[in-house]
């Protein structure tokens, strides 16, 4: 039931931003917002109109015979379908107030899974092959200690989008909202792939640490690579704090699987180039690979090695050194154990396979401090894995994810949700399994 007070806005809330987020063998995440029609908080968008949430949904467009609910008495809706089986096309409604769910527009893709006249479906993959090994949360740009969001690429024309007055600061709440989630979906442990801090402040990476600590000890819990944003500034308090040996790349050997972290910003600059790699930690990385060829293997940096499909690519600084980025694609053909490359930085959803190495997924994970705000789960399996991309579902979290789609004058899904759900969504199996 609605909290006392509220039934005249939820009768006047409008359903909108309806998202298809997540899709597993047996699940699916669904999100939208309900504003109050006629009404604009500053930011272009609708006042909040807490309202009731519901999704009804079946295996034929016309037998919609299973509902499902999330919370009422919010603005912010997240409802999870649950017991769903793999490989099966299922079709759905969402509706607050008796509406139905009005989708978010991409002018690429679909927000809400394929339309059916007044219904939306989706297909549930199969399962990841063989016994699972690992669960793993990917996640990137915390940015610690940021203040204003969206300021895009320096771009003087861009209105960057703030904290409600008297809220806690959005990168504490959805970083917060990060390890209560990452452990409710059974992830044992997080990598934090670069970003961590707005500017590698001694405050901020003091702070970042302390909130990952919350999942666990670091090494342990989590493990962290730098960012363009975390790079020295007069001292280097990031590499201080999580790389005392001084070296900040790495290999980590977990059962069945083997990570290779890489620093995507090991070079001077002021962060708003290219990334790059030094030459010693690339002869390290391709030495690395060569030393067991086939051994299951996900690399993560924080810089994408090219950039496919974005409009925000001509700003510059969006991938890394184009050169060094041809010699890792190299060293992955070379490599059949490699299957997964996260990146980040670019904070949108986006799965790329390129020619020159057609068996590792490329895969950019959304921002944890905005919209779309969250993480992507990797389940690995002895024959293959799954990638699943997560929104925080606490209060605040959803709250200011919906406030910060708002950037680019509210164009900010368009580049960062990812287009197709595969974008958010994968699975696929291992090219050494037999």
């Amino acid at each position: 039931m609605l909290a006392r007070g509220t039934r005249a806005s939820a009768a006047a809330a409008r359903p909108v931003n309806l998202e298809l987020v997540t899709v597993t063998e047996s699940a699916a995440v669904l999100t939208w917002y309900t504003g109050e029609d006629g009404t604009d908080d500053g930011l272009g968008r609708m006042r909040p109109a807490p309202a009731d949430a519901e999704v009804v949904y079946g295996t034929h467009p016309s037998r919609l015979t299973r509902t499902a609910h999330g919370p009422s008495g919010t603005a912010y809706h997240y409802v999870e379908l649950t017991g769903l089986e793999p490989n099966r096309t299922y079709y759905y409604r969402a509706r607050s107030s008796g509406r139905d769910a009005a989708p978010t527009w991409l002018a690429a893709g679909q927000a809400a899974g394929t339309p059916r006249g007044d219904v939306f479906s989706f297909t549930t993959p199969a399962p990841p092959p063989g016994r699972h090994v690992a669960t793993i949360a990917l996640c990137n740009d915390l940015h610690i200690g940021e203040t204003v969001a969206g300021l895009v690429g320096g771009l003087p024309w861009i209105k960057g989008i703030e904290q409600v007055p008297g809220l806690r600061p959005y990168p504490e709440v959805m970083t917060e909202a990060l390890v209560a989630d990452a452990r409710a979906r059974g992830a044992t442990l997080i990598v934090a792939n670069g970003d961590l801090t707005a500017e590698a402040g001694r405050a901020d990476v003091r702070r970042v640490k302390a909130l990952l600590d919350g999942f666990g000890a670091y090494g342990r819990g989590y493990l962290v690579t730098r960012g363009n944003h975390d790079r020295p500034h007069e001292t280097d308090h990031f590499r201080d704090a999580f790389f005392p040996d001084g070296r900040t790349y790495f290999t980590r050997d977990l059962p069945g699987l083997r990570i290779v972290a890489l620093d995507t910003y090991d070079k001077p600059g002021d962060g708003g180039d290219a990334g790059g790699l030094s030459a010693e930690q690339l002869a390290w990385f391709e030495a690395e690979l060569r030393a067991d060829p086939d051994r299951p293997t996900l690399v993560v940096g924080h810089h994408p090695l090219f950039e496919e499909e974005s409009a925000l690519a001509l700003t510059g600084g969006r991938s890394l050194d184009p050169v060094q980025s041809l010699r890792i694609l190299a060293a992955y053909n070379r490599t059949p154990g490699v299957f997964l490359h996260h990146a980040g930085h670019t904070h949108r959803n986006h799965r790329s396979v390129f020619p020159l190495a057609p068996r590792v997924v490329h895969q950019e994970v959304g921002a944890v401090k905005e919209y779309p705000g969250g993480f992507a789960l990797l389940r690995v399996h002895t024959e293959g894995y799954a990638v699943n991309f997560y929104k925080t579902r606490g209060d605040g979290a959803r709250a200011w994810s919906e406030r910060s789609r708002q950037e680019l004058a509210g164009l900010w899904p368009q580049l960062s949700l990812g287009n197709r759900v595969t974008d958010r969504n994968s699975s696929a199996r291992f090219a050494t399994a037999r």
